[in-house]
């Protein structure tokens, strides 16, 4: 027996199929975000709340280089650039200040001039790849940045602290995309336009992109983290900050390649969802809390349990949608108490950890 929605229409397996299909590629995206939140906390000890704001900044910055305009991320860019560079300049001490000042000088204030240069020298109106690659370039060094302003030197707060300023530099990026971005929303254009019918089933090659790039993504992470000597530098960070100073692994350069991934993360997920989806200025908060629930599910230490639950929150809100649509989001976000309480009932710390 067919059971009916509150619309009344009756589920069937073609419907079944294309709510599975939309909550699998909603819960790709999601599982990235979940990664990031993963890294972060796992490196840095930050939960990142402006996680989704990376996606909102690299998708509108990708669609105003499509319109031939100039983004309101390049300013940020610059901005936070030299606030970043003059903060590390501030902040440099020891052996080697020359070798120093010069790689200080080279990421904070040659590459946001670069970067600038490139866009007013006509590489945004090239052909596609060129303008997500600019579009890349404006968005990913914002993390690092992010890093050495508001968390640097904020390394041993406590937990709750770092979370407090992440809250805070959330606001400060949805107000800084008002601004730079406006009030409206904007899509970019499909980058694939083919269409495959398997079946009841129709799938358009833009969605399998989205799929198969978050694939290719997390095997790229996993690589990363479990064959190169900088992925395990990470790890070892992430399991004894003081052990990995020991064996002379810098915890504020494992900090900032940690935000550098999030915001490469961010703004990839930004850009491949922007042809789908309508992308607004603060749109990136629901979509970062969404992959922050699937975190949590992963307990914010394993990624294969962070991409199940993201997969998990995807299905949910594609079959809530469905049956109540005007419900689909308390109940996603309802989805983090029973692990919450499991995950308390487990816990064996005490209060003071």
């Amino acid at each position: 027996m067919a059971l009916l929605p509150v619309s009344g229409t009756p589920m069937d397996s073609s419907i079944a199929i294309f709510l599975a299909q939309d909550g699998i590629l909603n819960g790709s995206i999601y599982a990235l975000l979940a990664v990031a939140f993963v890294i972060l906390f796992s490196v840095t000890r930050v939960i990142f709340v402006a996680q989704g704001d990376f996606v909102a900044y690299g998708g509108l910055t990708l669609s105003a280089l499509e319109r031939g305009q100039t983004p309101g991320s390049l300013w940020v860019l610059l901005v936070f650039g030299i606030v970043a560079g003059l903060l590390e300049l501030g902040r440099a001490r020891g052996f080697g200040l020359r070798q120093r000042y010069r790689a200080i000088i080279l990421a904070y204030f040659l590459l946001p001039c670069a970067v600038a240069a490139a866009h007013w020298l006509g590489m945004g109106e090239l052909n596609g790849a060129c303008r997500i690659l600019l579009a890349l370039a404006l968005v990913v060094p914002l993390g690092p940045y992010i890093y050495v302003i508001f968390f640097k030197g904020l390394a041993n707060s406590s937990t709750l602290n770092l979370l407090i300023v992440s809250v805070g530099v959330h606001w400060v990026l949805t107000g800084v995309g008002l601004l730079s971005f406006g009030a409206e929303g904007y899509r970019t254009n499909e980058m694939l336009s083919a269409v495959y019918q398997i079946g009841p089933l129709t799938i358009t090659s833009q969605s399998l992109s989205v799929i198969v790039l978050t694939v290719a993504i997390m095997l790229v992470l996993y690589f990363f983290f479990n064959r190169s000597l900088e992925g395990k530098a990470l790890r070892a960070t992430a399991i004894s900050t003081r052990g990995a100073r020991l064996v002379g692994i810098s915890a504020e350069s494992a900090g900032t390649r940690a935000f550098t991934m999030a915001s490469a993360i961010g703004a990839a997920s930004g850009i491949l969802i922007s042809p789908i989806t309508t992308l607004y200025y603060d749109s990136g908060f629901l979509i970062g809390l969404k992959g922050f629930i699937a975190a949590i599910i992963g307990g914010f230490a394993s990624y294969p349990a962070a991409v199940i639950g993201a997969l998990g929150i995807g299905l949910a809100e594609a079959f809530c949608s469905f049956w109540a649509s005007a419900l689909k989001d308390a109940i996603v976000f309802g989805l983090v108490i029973p692990v919450l309480i499991w995950r308390s009932l487990l816990s064996t710390h005490p209060e003071e950890e």
